[in-house]
């Protein structure tokens, strides 16, 4: 088992480096190529194509092993993703970024949440209970108005937009917008409860989750910032408490029921900042580098849960259907919300354009679900597809933006109010 495990991890990083490196060449984000890789080396693809090569490859043995470095790439992710975050970007623009977030989550919500009561048979097509339960519901609205920060902020950096009021706007407001969705996202699993908190009422977990979530703020920042930070720990040894302090606050939440994302979340939020509120680049370089580095793990695991021999008819109709609501519903409300904040024609549209990125963020979303039996194997695939065909269609939609307000250059100079156009 120790060769398999050994000689299937080094498959999976070579190969979904690879795949990374060939989608950033051919103008995607570094997660499209991976999580391709991923996908096709799942049961759908390297499983069907070539079965004796799979069983040798991925033997069922190894699956804990790969599921546990999964798990722990996630959660350091995750854990420089909550520290990285800093609402204080909103600056002068927090009214529209604010109004945009809210929009840009409402009206997805609602769209997904109406479409899992109102398609009832034909998500019972898909695997699902006839009668969907309040969490499916909500799980449902949560899968459509997820945005991925990670991938939005690589893509606003790619395309020069970094410095352009709709570049931070988006970014403010995907922020915002994360923060809601990983906050309903919370109440849908607690409500669903899991296997490790079978012992416990929803009141229970509701009660102690809010209770750690106090002691994480009120306790743990203020003993790590004397512990670690004015004793000046050596930054090796920082890191390695620190990630210590991520997993433990990840078995924490997970133990209530949670998924270990919300651990690690709420572990980087309360980690304090250097002086100033800047972070530490010497902690978060190396979150950042091991994450990178072992994050295939997770795009293969999530690649082996999509079941394509699955889709029937329905599946790839749902597909369709659940794609252009995705896009319409998020490019539209994102859009709107910035138009009336005051962005120009163009400018509110690259703000839509970019909330409609989905990636990385999206599968954390889904996997949680599924393991929370919020999902069908089905069902999964159908979102997994639709995540993928999002962030796929953002740098096209950008270029489109380009060449729209190219043409519209003219007739808005006229009227004195000049567009430039974000070509990327």
């Amino acid at each position: 088992m120790i060769t398999h495990f050994v000689g299937a991890s080094a498959l999976v990083l070579v190969a979904a480096h690879s795949g990374g490196w060939l989608a950033r060449r051919l103008g995607q984000p570094y997660i499209v190529g991976q999580l391709a890789t991923g996908i096709a080396l799942g049961p759908s693809l390297l499983g069907s194509a070539a079965p004796g090569v799979y069983a040798t490859l991925f033997p069922a043995a190894i699956g804990p092993a790969l599921t546990g470095l999964a798990q722990f790439s996630l959660v350091v992710f995750l854990f420089a993703v909550g520290y990285e975050l800093d609402l204080k970007v909103l600056g002068v623009r927090a009214r529209s970024s604010v109004t945009v977030a809210l929009a840009s989550f409402a009206v997805p919500m609602a769209v997904g949440s109406g479409c899992a009561l109102l398609f009832r048979d034909a998500l019972h097509d898909l695997g699902m209970p006839p009668d969907p339960s309040p969490a499916v519901v909500v799980f449902a609205g949560v899968a459509l108005a997820t945005t991925a920060v990670p991938v939005l902020t690589a893509i606003v950096r790619e395309n020069g937009l970094s410095r352009t009021v709709p570049g931070v706007v988006a970014v403010s407001a995907a922020g915002v917008l994360d923060a809601v969705c990983w906050t309903v996202l919370a109440g849908a699993l607690l409500n669903a409860g899991g296997d490790a908190a079978a012992g416990l009422d929803w009141p229970w977990r509701v009660g102690l989750t809010l209770g750690f979530v106090a002691a994480m703020a009120c306790a743990a920042r203020p003993l790590l910032r004397r512990l670690l930070w004015r004793t000046r720990l050596e930054p090796s040894l920082r890191t390695a408490l620190l990630i210590g302090f991520a997993l433990g606050s990840a078995w924490v939440t997970h133990a209530l029921g949670l998924h270990v994302i919300f651990g690690a979340l709420l572990a980087g939020v309360v980690v304090p900042r250097e002086e100033g509120g800047t972070l530490d680049p010497d902690l978060l370089r190396p979150l950042l580098s091991v994450a990178s580095l072992l994050l295939p793990f997770f795009f293969v695991l999530s690649g082996q849960s999509v079941a394509l021999n699955s889709m029937t008819g329905t599946g790839w109709a749902a597909l369709l259907v659940v794609t252009l609501l995705a896009v319409t519903t998020k490019v539209g409300s994102g859009a709107a919300a910035a138009r009336l904040g005051g962005l120009a024609r163009h400018d509110a549209r690259t703000v839509g354009i970019l909330l409609n990125t989905r990636g990385l963020t999206e599968l954390i979303v889904l996997n949680a679900g599924l393991e929370a039996g919020l999902l069908s194997a089905p069902l999964y695939t159908v979102l997994v597809f639709m995540a993928l065909a999002t962030t796929l269609l953002t740098q096209p939609l950008l270029l489109l933006n380009a060449r729209l307000a190219v043409r519209d250059r003219r007739p808005e100079s006229a009227r004195g109010t000049a567009v430039k156009p974000y070509a990327g």
